[in-house]
């Protein structure tokens, strides 16, 4: 058994590897034949008509020993270096990465490996991070402390580290997910911060130890913070950067996601204050909002028994609305209005009417889920 997982990681490793070969092909693959090993034992024809694949693939089958001898080299690396390597077969593998077609297929971790954390929360924000960004960082984990959260981030400058700092204080895991090879600490002066995070938390990277470094590399973590974050919040932002483009991306995966109001006349309100207005980020106020979101309670404390909603007593609109809600959990307002053939005029007053009872909560992107 052991020497069949040996195998096993050999080739995915091997096929990870390969020039061209993205996530979403690499799934692909697997999806279609069944195993990395399968795909180079497979007939011709068939690769061919493996999707998204094709033929201009096919030359991956002559390379099946030279990337093999590669996967070996690095297994062996690994293990001096006591990097812990990670795929889809291993138990500590994030099962929330499951959920996107685009989450990396291999990561490499030091530390703590187990990363299916109960309740993970990221926080980002500008490398340029003022005094009072600093100091939102600190209170906005000291006081989702309670909730015992990891704290995902990407230990860069600024709000990053503030986290990552924040939360060893508070005696929260905390993990980084890293731009450059694991093993290569960037940037330099914040390698005692990764020491310490690696007692309880994990550093971790989908690059290979050795591999280059290029800049591209930082943007494509952005979704790993993204994804492994059941919440992600934006402490302060520019109008561009690497935070705000891991806001859009939390948004797509359908993450709750919030930003912290800043003074309008702060560069580095601009973000947060953007994510607000296209209604991409709730407004952060306190820790409240993120237990709320993601129905959280607090060690020991006995949740009381939400009261049953009596659609008996509400009109054949109103019913209608809360019917579905409950059965789909959250919907968009137009696909709500479609569903319930109520115009959006008298749709959209309903549900406010239904918000200030406490009943409906909006979410961003316009979408709307109950309360009890």
């Amino acid at each position: 058994m052991q020497n069949q997982a040996h195998d096993d990681l050999r080739y995915l490793l091997a096929l990870s590897l390969a020039p061209k070969i993205g996530p979403g092909v690499f799934k692909a693959i697997i999806a279609y034949s069944g195993s990395a090993a399968h795909f180079f034992k497979l007939p011709k024809g068939k690769v061919a008509k493996t999707p998204k694949v094709g033929a201009k693939l096919l030359e991956l089958r002559n390379q099946e020993n030279e990337l093999l001898r590669k996967a070996d080299e690095l297994i062996s690396e690994c293990e001096k270096k006591h990097f812990q390597i990670l795929t889809a077969l291993h138990p500590d593998f994030p099962q929330r990465f499951k959920m996107q077609e685009d989450s990396p297929v291999v990561i490499f971790a030091q530390g703590n490996t187990n990363l299916n954390f109960d309740r993970t929360v990221g926080i980002v924000g500008t490398r340029n991070a003022t005094s009072y960004g600093k100091s939102a960082t600190r209170k906005i984990i000291e006081d989702l402390a309670i909730y015992q959260p990891a704290i995902i981030s990407g230990l860069a400058y600024g709000i990053d580290i503030e986290a990552h700092r924040a939360a060893l204080a508070v005696g929260l895991p905390t993990i980084a997910v890293l731009g450059s090879p694991i093993g290569h600490i960037y940037p330099a002066v914040h390698r005692k911060t990764a020491e310490a995070i690696m007692e309880t938390g994990a550093l971790i990277s989908e690059y290979a130890p050795g591999s280059t470094m290029v800049p591209g590399n930082f943007p494509a973590r952005n979704r790993i913070i993204a994804s492994l974050s059941d919440a992600l919040i934006v402490v302060e932002a520019a109008e561009k950067g690497g935070a705000l483009i891991t806001a859009e991306i939390a948004y797509s995966y359908d993450k709750d996601v919030f930003a912290v109001p800043g003074n309008l006349q702060s560069q580095y309100s601009e973000g947060c204050n953007f994510l607000i207005k296209k209604m991409k980020a709730n407004i952060y106020t306190g820790p409240n909002d993120v237990a709320e979101a993601l129905f959280w309670s607090k060690p020991g404390e006995v949740m009381t028994q939400k009261p049953q909603l009596d659609f008996t007593n509400r009109d054949e609109e109103e019913q209608a609305i809360l019917s579905l809600l409950q059965q789909k959990g959250e919907i968009e307002i137009d696909s709500l209005s479609i569903a319930t053939e109520i115009p959006l005029g008298l749709l959209s007053s309903k549900l406010l009417a239904l918000e200030f009872e406490g009943i409906v909560k909006s979410l961003p992107g316009k979408k709307y889920r109950l309360l009890i």
